[in-house]
């Protein structure tokens, strides 16, 4: 038999139109097909100008003294330590993307937040002051306003059908470089990343370049459509960054824009996974869901019967995997939403409604407070646990001061963050709503009652 000489370029060459043609034969989308040509130009030409560059300002004080961290210098010289500092601009770089033709931008809470200034810069070189509109910590969201009328706009898609393994696009700011663009894949859904200020359940993760700056930028499928918002890295790896699900945002958006706030339903519950010991000593046929280990008293799960070792196997109908679905999927909610909690007791299913309530301690947005918290200078908050632990605080009332603008009134008094609002005018602060509601438009002079490191003063000042 006569043996015939291949080619070994052609070879292979057939072998990937060969490849191709099995692809498409399979029903893969033509956009995802790399053999039909470059669609990342296409969505770059498409999607950059929708988005927007963020530069911030803020005025902090910072101190010049070799000793400022020092106790000991702190406590000796007290008060006259500030001497040693000054005020100075901090600024930062961020990235967003216009939603609404009339100007409003979505980015990360933690590119905005604490910013005295915002500047947003379009790819047509036009730059706008931008003022705040809304903030959602708990997700890490936020929205701010440009004054403009017929902007280009980015298409919200669905994170939920987003499939692990398909190609993304990121565009931002990385380090400055204003809109780049880089390419990766969908590599995970449902990340948890719990490591200093973020604690989040949910995240997008992909190894489409992310850096410093992409913050708030958005993360595209290929038919341009957002499916994240990149938010966060993890320094010491390479391809792991992090994005929020555009479903999530969809759900507060429409809020942001409307209130300036979202209020967080809660359920009241600490929850813990599910281990084949429990299952077996509490008669619970299954592997996926999430046990109840304690029930707040007093909080919406405790008002609906819910109890300590319950079994959580699904909410609103969707089935709860693990124990981390349980957070994520309550934080979708609003406060007053009601859910259906199914959960298995003793072997036996059952159903509860609950009425969830706003997550108690809630900060105060600074869109929403009173004229007269904004000319003194502060922004204030209810008292948490975490704020009760950092600043010693001695009860559960009163108002925390959590931040003093360089300047205003509030500064030029002497307030600090973490001081305790106890009073106002005479009348007893319970909490940072209520800060507002005890004072009359009538008075002409605010006088504070304010607790400090142990010890109580008065501040006053005239309106």
């Amino acid at each position: 038999m006569k043996t015939r000489n291949v080619n070994p370029l052609k070879a292979l060459s057939l072998l990937f139109v060969m490849a191709a043609s099995s692809l498409v034969l399979s029903g893969v989308a033509a956009a995802q097909d790399p053999f039909t040509g470059n669609p990342v130009a296409a969505i770059a030409e498409k999607a950059s100008p929708a988005v927007v560059n963020i530069d911030t300002e803020a005025m902090v004080r910072r101190s010049f003294s070799p000793f400022a961290e020092d106790p000991f210098f702190r406590r000796f010289f007290g008060e006259e330590f500030e001497n040693f500092s000054r005020i100075v601009p901090m600024r930062g770089k961020g990235s967003g993307f216009i939603v609404t033709d009339d100007g409003y931008i979505i980015t990360n809470n933690h590119v905005v937040q604490g910013a005295d200034k915002i500047s947003v810069s379009l790819s047509d070189g036009r730059t706008f002051e931008a003022k705040p509109v809304g903030r959602d910590p708990t997700f890490d969201l936020a929205v701010v306003k440009i004054e403009a009328k017929e902007l280009p706009t980015l298409e919200l898609g669905e994170s939920e059908k987003a499939a692990v393994g398909e190609w993304v696009v990121a565009i931002g700011n990385p380090y400055g470089f204003e809109h780049s663009v880089t390419v990766g894949v969908l590599s995970a859904k449902n990340r948890s990343v719990h490591a200093g200020d973020i604690n989040f359940d949910g995240f997008l993760q992909t190894d489409a370049a992310i850096n410093p700056g992409n913050s708030g930028g958005p993360l595209l499928n290929l038919e341009g459509q957002v499916i994240g918002i990149n938010t966060a890295i993890v320094p010491y790896a390479q391809g792991i960054g992090f994005a929020i699900p555009v479903d999530m945002a969809k759900d507060v958006l429409n809020d942001l824009i409307r209130f300036g706030k979202v209020n967080r339903g809660w359920l009241g519950v600490y929850i813990q996974p599910l281990t084949r010991e429990f299952a077996e000593t509490y008669r619970f046929e299954g592997e996926k869901g999430a046990v109840v280990a304690d029930v707040v008293p007093g909080s919406p799960a405790d008002r609906s019967g819910i109890m300590r070792g319950d079994v959580i196997v699904s909410i609103n109908g969707k089935k709860v995997e693990n124990h981390q679905d349980v957070s994520s999927l309550v934080r979708r909610q609003l406060a007053s939403d009601t859910i259906r909690v199914e959960i298995v007791r003793g072997g036996t299913k059952k159903n509860i409604d609950v009425k969830l309530d706003e997550i108690p301690g809630q900060i105060l947005q600074t869109e929403k407070v009173t004229k007269l918290i904004e000319k003194m200078g502060i922004e204030v908050s209810s008292i948490t646990k975490e704020l009760q632990q950092e600043f010693k605080l001695p009860g559960d009332e009163g108002a925390v001061v959590s931040k003093v603008v360089p300047g205003l009134p509030a500064d030029r008094l002497g307030l600090r963050r973490g001081d305790l609002i106890l009073e106002i005018n005479g009348v007893k602060v319970k909490g940072a709503q209520s800060l507002e509601e005890s004072f009359s438009s009538q008075d002409k002079a605010v006088v504070l009652l304010i607790w400090r490191e142990g010890r109580t003063f008065f501040v006053s000042m005239r309106i």
